[in-house]
C-alpha cells in the first residue's frame, strides 16, 4: 500500500478547564489517501472540528493541547514542526474551509483585498497576477461577474456566494489537502447542492484530497469515497461509503442511519439513540458508547475495544466482532 497523504496515529487532544480535563480526542487514528474524499461524521461535540484544527495546529494553547500521537503529512510529523514551518504548510499544502463563511471573511475589507492577500502571501506573486488568479478561481467556482464580486464586502453577498468565495480562496494556492468543516451549514438545499457540485468538481479535477466533515449523512453518501464515524472523541468505524450505508457494523453507526427520517416505511415516530452523549471530562470506562448500546455485554464496560476487520477495508471498534474464542474467554471470566 502506498504512503497516505495524511496519516493520524493515536492522536490525543485535551482541554484544561476549571471543571476538569476534557479528553476531546483519545487514540484517534485515520488515513486520507491522495485524491480521495473522506467523510467524517458524528454527533455535535464528538471531536470532528477539533480533529481538523489539530491537523493545522490551530488548537489554542492554553486551554488545549495535543498530548499524544502523530500527524504525518507526506511522511512528516506536523506536531514536531516549528511555527514557521507550519505557516508555510498552511494554505500552500493544507487549506481549510471553516463552518461559517461570514465569520471567516473580514467584514471591513472587500472580497478582493482578502483573496489577493492570501494569493500574494502564499504564492509570492505581484498584485496584478494575484488579481488575475482570483478572478480565474471565482470563474471556476461559477461565480457570476467575478470582477464585480472582488469589489464587494462580505455582507453584500449571499451565503452561497460567500461559501464559493471561501472555496475559491482556499483552492487558489493549489493545496494537496483540503479540510472542509461543514461547508454547507446554513445553506438552503438548492444552494447546498450547487456548492457541493462545485467543491467535488474542482477537487476531483485537481486531484485534491478532502477531509469532509459533516453531520448530514445524505451529503456524505453523495460526495465521499470513504467514511469515518466518530463518537465521543474516537473513531468507531471506517469503510467505503457504499459499505457504511449498505452494511454498517457498529451499533452507533446503525443508530445514526436508523435516525434518518424516512417517508417510505410507514413509520410515525422517529428512531432515536437512547441516552445522551457522555461527558468527556469523565467518559465511561471501556467502550464509550456502551451506556447507550442495546448490544453491550460483559467486556464492554471495562475494556476499550480494539479495531476488528470483519471484511477487507472495513474496520470497526466493537467487541461484537471479536472471535468466538475471545468471546468464550470473556464469558468464563
Amino acid at each position: 500500500m502506498s504512503e497516505p497523504l495524511l496519516e493520524i496515529r493515536n492522536l490525543a487532544v485535551q482541554f484544561f478547564t476549571y471543571q476538569g480535563t476534557v479528553r476531546a480526542l483519545e487514540g484517534v487514528s485515520l488515513r486520507v489517501e491522495r485524491g480521495e474524499i473522506l467523510g467524517l461524521v458524528g454527533e455535535t461535540g464528538c471531536g470532528k472540528s477539533v480533529l481538523a484544527r489539530s491537523v493545522l495546529r490551530l488548537i489554542a494553547d492554553p486551554p488545549g493541547r495535543i498530548t499524544d500521537g502523530e500527524i504525518l503529512f507526506k511522511g512528516r510529523d506536523l506536531i514536531k514542526l516549528s511555527r514557521r514551518e507550519m505557516r508555510r504548510i498552511r494554505g500552500n499544502e493544507i487549506s481549510m474551509i471553516f463552518q461559517e463563511p461570514m465569520s471567516s471573511l473580514n467584514p471591513v475589507f472587500t472580497v478582493g483585498n482578502q483573496m489577493q492577500e492570501v494569493v500574494a502571501l502564499h504564492q509570492a506573486v505581484g498584485r496584478d497576477e494575484a488579481r488575475r488568479i482570483c478572478v480565474d478561481m471565482l470563474r471556476q467556482v461559477k461565480m457570476p461577474d467575478p470582477d464585480q464580486v472582488l469589489l464587494k464586502y462580505p455582507h453584500e453577498l449571499s451565503g452561497g456566494m460567500r461559501q464559493r468565495v471561501m472555496i475559491a480562496m482556499e483552492l487558489s494556492c493549489r493545496p494537496d489537502l483540503l479540510l472542509a468543516d461543514e461547508p454547507t451549514t446554513a445553506l438552503d438545499v438548492t444552494v447546498q447542492a450547487q456548492v457541493l457540485a462545485i467543491l467535488e468538481g474542482i477537487t476531483r479535477q485537481r486531484g485534491v484530497a478532502v477531509l469532509f466533515i459533516s453531520h448530514d449523512l445524505g451529503v456524505v453518501a453523495q460526495l465521499c469515497d470513504r467514511v469515518a464515524v466518530m463518537y465521543a472523541g474516537g473513531i468507531v468505524e471506517t469503510a467505503t461509503a457504499a459499505a457504511i450505508f449498505a452494511a454498517p457494523r457498529h451499533p452507533y453507526t446503525r443508530g445514526l442511519l436508523q435516525a434518518i427520517p424516512r417517508i417510505d416505511e410507514g413509520r410515525e415516530a422517529l428512531m432515536v439513540i437512547p441516552g445522551t452523549v457522555p461527558s468527556l471530562i469523565d467518559p465511561p470506562r471501556g467502550c464509550r458508547f456502551h451506556p447507550r448500546c442495546g448490544h453491550r455485554f460483559q467486556p464492554c464496560d471495562r475494556e476499550p475495544p480494539p479495531f476488528y476487520e470483519p471484511s477487507p477495508g472495513h474496520r470497526v471498534a466493537c467487541h461484537l466482532h471479536a472471535g468466538e474464542d475471545q468471546k468464550r474467554s470473556w464469558s468464563r471470566s
